[in-house]
């Protein structure tokens, strides 16, 4: 019995989904357990680009069952698009996803909510991608939220509506609102729930569990990053779900027991989208080149991702909260070309140097130390570059963890197989 899982180290934006489809066919089930449709999984197939936002990144597999787990929050609307995708390329969605009676809707007035709540923060905006996210999991853990499988009770549109006007009623302390058509969304929202009753509605606890005892290996995809986790990210700048591995357990149901390998994927450098510290950002030409060679435009948002050097210091925090057994390093060729790579290995905190990632960063009160490379240019899958392969090792040495593979590209076939 295994679970194994694959998730984001850094602030997200990692190249999750080009690996979680690179894995897939080791196998049988991939889930997702936590987040909604603020997460963004860039793939390529045949050359097009699909981004997928609630759907796990197994779905292109004709053999793979895909489960949305009870930790996730599902906007049907957006799932129904996602969907019509996906079957427009040829892919049979309902005989390969399966979603969780227990996770929860997001419902028209959770996103009126999150744009209402952001608009009113002013100049300490968290930088939400308003998707609805955070209202959700508020009425989740207030015990007002509604699952997906209350769609198939007499009772739903009841609890529908007692949401609603609740939602109505938390409106009125703001003293202005965002423009929103909650009759053209609800239109559109019932119409989505009409669609999803079509699909595959199941007890996804007692589904995993059998899985696991018949033999079957599960693949946990997590969405967004570790340092968006609702604990231990850079809060309040973070998500409202739990992103680390811990989260597996109540984003799937499935005990710590059952979890096998924890795959860790950094960016070779890294990025942050919206607001909050990143104590490495560049803000200068480096930082901008980076920008515009990794392509990087978040994949939900279309918002440009701040870059800046790989943050060692806050990689190890990020490694020994997940329990990470296998490093895997991506966009690795978006570096090619630079003649000098760095990458911070402690912190000077008011004076004092550290290895420690503090309670808050703050860029007034941290700066990064860090460690020269020489830059590679790496273009083959077959050998690696030895400037490249001094870079990778000293990643892995100093977080004591191996490297498994190194992504040079998009494509599902752009990785170096690496052991260290």
């Amino acid at each position: 019995m295994a679970v194994d899982v694959l998730l984001g180290l850094q602030w997200g934006d990692e190249g999750k989904g080009k690996i979680v489809d690179f894995l897939t066919s080791s196998y049988d089930i991939v889930c997702r357990f936590q987040g909604g449709p603020n997460a963004g999984h860039t793939l390529y197939q045949d050359g097009k680009k699909i981004v997928l936002h609630t759907i796990p990144s197994g779905i292109f597999h004709e053999k793979i069952v895909n489960v949305i787990g009870n930790g996730v929050v599902v906007n049907p609307v957006t799932l129904m698009q996602e969907i019509d995708e996906l079957e427009s390329r040829g892919v049979d969605v309902k005989s390969r996803l399966l979603i969780c009676d227990r996770a929860h809707f997001i419902l028209p007035t959770h996103r009126w909510l999150d744009a209402a709540s952001e608009r009113a923060k002013g100049s300490t905006k968290i930088g939400s991608t308003l998707r609805g996210i955070g209202p959700t999991y508020m009425d989740k853990t207030g015990r007002n939220g509604v699952r997906i499988g209350d769609m198939l009770f007499d009772n739903f549109q009841e609890k529908v509506n007692y949401l609603i006007e609740k939602h109505k009623t938390l409106l009125t302390i703001y003293d202005e609102l965002p423009e929103f058509d909650l009759a053209q969304e609800m239109n559109a929202w019932n119409d989505a729930v009409a669609r999803l009753r079509q699909y595959q509605i199941i007890n996804a606890i007692y589904y995993l569990h059998d899985a696991l005892k018949t033999g079957k290996r599960i693949l946990a995809e997590g969405a967004q990053g570790s340092m968006l986790d609702i604990d231990f990210g850079t809060y309040p700048y973070v998500t409202s779900s739990n992103t680390v591995s811990a989260g597996v357990c109540n984003g799937l149901g499935i005990p710590p027991t059952v979890v096998n390998r924890v795959y860790g994927i950094t960016k070779a450098y890294c990025t942050r989208v919206g607001s909050g510290p990143f104590p490495t950002e560049l803000h200068d030409e480096i930082g901008e080149k980076i920008m515009k060679c990794g392509g990087e435009f978040g994949a939900t948002t279309g918002r440009p991702r701040r870059c800046g050097w790989i943050d060692l210091v806050q990689l190890r925090y990020s490694c020994f909260i997940n329990g990470v057994t296998d490093l895997i390093i991506t966009k690795a060729d978006v570096l090619n070309g630079f003649d000098m790579i760095k990458a911070a290995t402690s912190y000077n905190v008011k004076g004092t140097k550290s290895t420690e990632l503090p309670m808050y960063l703050d860029q007034e009160m941290i700066e990064p130390q860090y460690d020269n490379f020489e830059g590679w240019s790496q273009t083959s899958v077959d050998s690696i570059e030895e400037n490249l392969e001094i870079y990778v090792s000293a990643i892995s040495d100093y977080l004591t963890i191996p490297v498994k593979m190194i992504s040079i590209g998009p494509g599902r076939d752009e990785v170096i197989n690496f052991s260290n």
